[in-house]
């Protein structure tokens, strides 16, 4: 005697209907998710949000503030705006900024809860790429993926699941969502295809050289094979995983694979919320299988394929115009011309929609030391670096690298400082910091002269050489370098010690 399976359940498992009735059927099914993973994508989706705006308070005044060390006027051409939009570029009020964390909180605690769909999704979609672009300088690739998973958010159904006729939802916007978690890693994994990472080298100078590991992922660099093994998994992982996210039978163990992956991240890189977000990402694509077997809302399905997504015909024509959107940037980050610019027309279609598609994450690592450093004296007399909170100054790799600056929006901050479209916020970010140094010490510790320095380890004119920059100073110097005699004056002044160990003295 057999028992019959409710036809939805054999869709869902690759078996039914939807798996024998032709490349279409077979499409649909594919790409169909459940109702449940969506209810807890929104549920994840709105603890990042919370928990996003609690890690950016602390800094919100140097990162939001007019007075920051990302003032609005510098910003605004550095994203490109207006066709960059940000409500957090409309006005310079320091309470506008900090409107921006409120607002994703709250609108992370309505997601969450479930409440107002689909406006509280578009409301926190807005929110996020207006933070986003407000801090660009600081953006990482886990701020425009929770970004991007928003914005298909708002065309599926993501309210809490009641038993119904089907617990499947196909349509456009779940093909839309599964196709972009599938575009991140296929991009993240093209971009790999070289040599530092054939080698099995790449991991292990990311944890170590670019300072990304944490105290667990350092030690599994010192090992070699520790970094190699990993290095060639991510290169698996990233390039196959995406087009088995077409084979319904293989969906739950491809989910626990990702799961898994981006925990490994998590414990090993300091890369802010791109792991939690990637989760995310992948729990909305857990099959119905899971949630049957383990026994969440399995009774009383008799459908026999995926329902609709509910979007009436003007949201869907929406939907299918940014699929088109991101399409055509997904071509060309990562295609053969996406050294040149995107036309106008594109161009601006991906701006308003926030839909870029670079996520060549990592593809890039090479085995080059540098540091930041900013030399700040004190009115006892004191030298520090201002960028580790006022420890003694080293100006050669120091001990603690780039972990050293505080959190990883600022330690990506100032290792993208030397180049020259971030070289325009460097001064900003002197007098930020300068400015709430003091604020937070007595008149003997004030800052009285700072300089922030970009330095790198180089092989000419012979290896171990350092090419030291100066980024910033304060205060400022004049147009006419009118400060410059005076720091001449201090570096070239004898040291009594030398005196002491028989050294000439300068001009001696």
């Amino acid at each position: 005697m057999t028992t019959a399976r409710p036809p939805d359940a054999a869709a869902r498992s690759g078996q039914g209907p939807a798996a024998s009735g032709g490349p279409a059927a077979f499409l649909r099914s594919a790409l169909a998710l459940d109702l449940r993973s969506l209810a807890l994508f929104r549920v994840l989706l709105g603890s990042i949000l919370i928990a996003d705006a609690l890690c950016r308070a602390p800094d919100a005044p140097l990162t939001l503030a007019p007075d920051g060390m990302l003032p609005p006027t510098l910003v605004r051409p550095f994203v490109g705006y207006p066709w960059s939009w940000s409500i957090g570029l409309w006005w310079d009020a320091p309470w506008w900024g900090y409107g921006l964390l409120v607002a994703e909180g709250l609108c992370g605690l309505l997601l969450a809860a479930g409440l107002s769909l689909p406006l509280t999704t578009t409301a926190a979609w807005v929110v996020v790429v207006s933070l986003v672009r407000r801090t660009a300088p600081v953006t990482n690739a886990g701020d425009v993926f929770l970004a991007a998973l928003l914005f298909w958010g708002q065309f599926l159904p993501l309210k809490t699941p009641s038993p119904q006729r089907s617990w499947s939802c196909g349509g456009i916007a779940a093909w839309a969502l599964t196709l972009q978690v599938a575009a991140v890693y296929l991009s993240a994994g093209l971009a790999k295809c070289n040599g530092v990472w054939w080698s099995g080298e790449a991991i292990g100078y990311a944890l170590s050289v670019h300072d990304h590991g944490t105290v667990f992922g350092n030690s599994i660099a010192a090992w070699g094979w520790g970094g190699r093994l990993p290095t060639w998994a991510t290169l698996v992982v990233e390039l196959l995983g995406p087009p088995l996210l077409l084979l319904p039978r293989l969906r739950l163990p491809l989910v626990a694979t990702f799961v898994l992956f981006h925990l490994a991240i998590a414990v090993t890189m300091n890369v802010c919320l791109f792991p939690w977000v990637g989760i995310a990402g992948w729990a909305a694509l857990l099959p119905g299988s899971f949630w049957d077997q383990i026994g969440v809302g399995a009774k009383g399905i008799t459908a026999d394929g995926p329902a609709g997504d509910g979007l009436d015909r003007p949201r869907r024509l929406l939907c299918g115009g940014a699929i088109l959107v991101a399409v055509v940037a997904f071509a060309h980050a990562n295609g053969p011309w996406r050294q040149e610019q995107m036309p106008a027309g594109p161009r601006h279609a991906v701006q308003l929609t926030f839909l870029e598609q670079d996520w060549r994450v990592f593809g890039d690592i090479r085995r080059q030391r540098q540091w930041v450093y900013g030399r700040a004296e004190l009115a006892n007399g004191e030298i520090v670096d201002l960028l580790r909170q006022g420890r003694p100054l080293e100006t050669v790799l120091p001990s603690d690298g780039f972990n050293g600056l505080g959190d990883q929006r600022r330690q990506k901050l100032f290792w993208e400082l030397p180049k020259p479209e971030y070289r325009v916020f460097a001064a900003a970010i002197a007098t930020a910091l300068a400015r709430q140094w003091n604020s937070n010490h007595p008149p003997e510790r004030q800052v009285i002269s700072l300089e922030i320095h970009g330095a790198r380890m180089i092989t000419a004119p012979e290896p171990g050489a350092i090419q030291d920059v100066l980024m910033a100073t304060w205060p400022p110097r004049s147009p006419t370098g009118q400060g410059n005699l005076e720091r001449f004056l201090r570096d070239s002044a004898p040291d009594p010690a030398d005196a002491d160990r028989g050294l000439p003295r300068p001009g001696g």
